[in-house]
């Protein structure tokens, strides 16, 4: 409901009483209603000369409704719905034919919903205007960008919204309405937008077929009529060769909208067996019959069918089986009468192969009549093989019974099945010492033609066998599927290679001299044999070896520690090695000068051989207290600058805090170093 400037005790009286006129009216009218709504196409002009006053539900407005819940109604309303075949902008103008008069407009979007959906489902609004002003109003190029709310008309608030985007395929719906009671009408004219909601297809008749007893002829066209266009009497339609005289033509749709696409032609007599024509020409009211948009089906347009007396039909055929089924699809060349079927299948029996119990039996019942059957099984059928399903009589008496109420004779129709399939499969190994050739296959079991191998997410393989090369480490997932035609499954697997040999080692690079050297394999791969050089101090084939001891010579040296991999299996070898240094001691010390000028001789300050020196900490200051260096890694050295920057020659202080290893006591010690240039 819209408000619109006017003393407080006379706006509610209006209120009161347009509510309980409104309230107690309700629209019955075709057209007034979201599910009766007028269909209407871009190429004319759609003209109300007059609207039923009523009202039902309130209406959601965005950016307009308060927050309590919607104070808009559907006011003495006409719906109006069309369809988007090319998309775009629409353009619409509602012209009032009194200019005191003010019209109200809401557009949704109700693509695959119940049209009454735009009572409950705010989201359906695509745009709207719901101005106070008089005059036309609509949607154009220059409208706003907003849905306009109720309003003074003295504000000159604008009367038109911003054409909306209209997406192809899709369905609307057009609510238009008036807040006062009495209204002259309105003429609703499209236009100005790019959108094309005219159908292009050119109306026609699709298809006829006579009843049982050759006297109702169905009529199919291609797409809605218009109601009104059609004469009661089948003025329209003629027969070749004029075996028959229409006397009747009705749609039952037309009782409740204003289209249909199906009628009902009656004859005064019976046909005889034979083909026939049904034509369509000008009837009385001087047109065939016209589309939604006033496009005519052409006159002398034709459609041909044929009689013949009913006899008892046989079903045509079992619909396409799947694999491993549970039921059957039996259609008929008629329809069957739903009453007529045992819903506990006794109908039907089925022989074959493999027993077979029916438990059931359903049509896709519409008004007591269904195109097929559909036959349940107890339990689905595996195996592959040749079956008859038969069909008598059932519990209740009779077999099946067509549209004309002729019994179907006792007859059989075949059906085959096909075997599941497996899609398990199984491969051999060549293993490498650098990669593996593994050879994949499936057995080809219940018939299976299909095959389609995916190797690593790799281009997928047609064969039925197939040969890969994968590295030697390497993760691997392979995945099968294969069909017989009818049934399919897919299997996988992962295969994780890790035979390649591969020859590593972890030690320490710095040992005490007192200290024994302990190697740790962590060697990969199929190996079958080591063998261990401590340089020339020891060897071993063992694949953990013992600790060794090298000399004490008192001074610092260097040793080559090397392992060889080799697998006897493979037939190949790797190989690795590491540097080892032995101190000269391990007594942890620090000197007491240095000369960084990078002549390769005591370049460096540090403490010697601190690698038992856990928890380290080493710190240098300068005379004014300034911290210059430090670290907490006993290898890293002091080259003389600060800030990169060469110092000069002068006296430096020295911090010195760990916990040995050995002992495990807490050290700390200081003193100076001496810088010379």
């Amino acid at each position: 409901m819209k408000l619109q400037r006017t003393p407080l005790i006379l706006l509610l009286i209006l209120f009161l009483c347009n509510n309980l006129v409104a309230h107690s009216q309700a629209c019955t009218t075709l057209g007034q209603t979201p599910s009766t709504a007028f269909p209407v196409c871009g190429s004319t002009v759609f003209q109300q000369a007059s609207v039923p006053i009523c009202s039902t539900n309130d209406l959601f407005v965005p950016g307009c409704s308060g927050a309590g819940g919607a104070d808009y109604q559907n006011k003495n309303p006409f719906f109006y719905k069309f369809t988007c075949f090319v998309g775009g902008t629409l353009g619409f103008t509602i012209t009032p034919l009194a200019a005191n008069e003010d019209y109200d407009w809401q557009l949704y979007d109700i693509t695959g919903r119940n049209p009454n959906d735009i009572f409950t489902v705010n989201s359906l609004v695509v745009t709207g205007n719901w101005s106070g002003s008089y005059g036309a109003t609509g949607a154009s190029a220059a409208g706003v960008n907003f849905i306009q709310c109720a309003s003074d008309p003295a504000a000159g608030a604008s009367r038109f919204a911003a054409m909306p985007v209209l997406t192809a395929g899709r369905e609307y719906l057009l609510m238009v309405s008036h807040f006062t009671d009495g209204q002259s009408g309105y003429d609703l004219s499209f236009g100005g937008g790019t959108a094309v909601i005219t159908d292009p297809k050119l109306p026609k008749m699709l298809s006829a077929k006579v009843d049982c007893d050759g006297k109702v002829i169905t009529l199919k066209l291609n797409k809605q009529i218009r109601c009104n266009t059609a004469t009661a009497s089948g003025s329209e339609f003629s027969l070749s060769p004029a075996a028959g005289t229409v006397v009747s033509a009705v749609s039952a749709n037309c009782t409740g909208a204003f289209d249909f696409n199906e009628m009902t032609i009656t004859l005064a007599a019976a046909l005889p067996n034979g083909t026939f024509e049904l034509i369509i020409n000008n009837g009385s009211d001087g047109n065939s019959l016209l589309d939604i948009c006033g496009t005519a089906i052409t006159p002398g347009d034709k459609v041909s069918f044929t009689y013949a007396v009913p006899q008892p039909i046989f079903a045509d055929s079992i619909g396409k089986t799947a694999c491993t089924i549970d039921s059957v699809r039996i259609y008929f060349p008629k329809k069957i009468s739903c009453a007529s079927i045992a819903a506990d299948g006794s109908d039907f029996v089925v022989a074959g192969p493999t027993p077979v119990t029916v438990i059931s039996a359903a049509g896709n019942c519409v008004a007591g009549k269904t195109d097929y059957v559909v036959v349940k099984f107890a339990a689905p059928i595996f195996t592959k093989g040749n079956y008859q399903l038969t069909l008598k009589a059932g519990n209740d008496g009779t077999v099946l019974v067509d549209e004309c109420g002729l019994e179907t004779p006792v007859h059989s129709l075949p059906f085959s099945t096909a075997d599941t399939v497996n899609a398990a499969f199984t491969y051999t190994q060549k293993l490498g010492c650098r990669t593996d050739t593994i050879s994949f296959i499936h057995n080809g079991a219940n018939d299976v033609n299909n095959w389609n191998w995916i190797f690593n997410n790799g281009t997928p393989v047609t064969t039925q066998s197939h040969t890969i090369i994968f590295p030697a480490t390497s993760n691997n997932t392979i995945q099968l599927g294969v069909s017989n035609g009818t049934c399919s499954d897919t299997s996988s697997t992962q295969i994780n290679l890790d035979n390649e040999v591969k020859a590593d080692f972890n030690m320490p690079s710095i040992i005490c001299p007192e200290d024994k050297l302990e190697v740790f394999n962590t060697s990969t791969g199929l190996i079958d044999i080591w063998k261990w050089t401590f340089d020339v101090i020891a060897t071993s084939t063992l694949k953990d070896p013992l600790p060794v001891q090298f000399p004490i010579i008192n001074r610092e040296a260097y040793y080559t520690v090397k392992l060889v991999a080799s697998s006897n299996a493979l037939g190949c070898s790797d190989s690795t090695r590491r540097t080892l240094t032995v101190l000269d001691h391990c007594l942890i010390a620090v000197p007491t000068a240095f000369t960084p000028n990078n002549d390769g001789r005591n370049d460096f300050f540090r403490p010697h051989n601190a690698l038992k020196a856990d928890n380290y900490e080493f710190k240098v200051y300068n005379r004014w207290g300034q911290l210059v260096f430090q670290t907490n890694n006993w290898q890293d050295k002091w080259d003389g600058k600060i800030n990169g920057n060469l110092q000069g020659t002068g006296v430096f202080v020295w911090m010195l805090r760990y916990i040995h290893r050995d002992t495990k006591k807490e050290v700390f010690e200081k003193g100076t170093i001496t810088l010379i240039r």
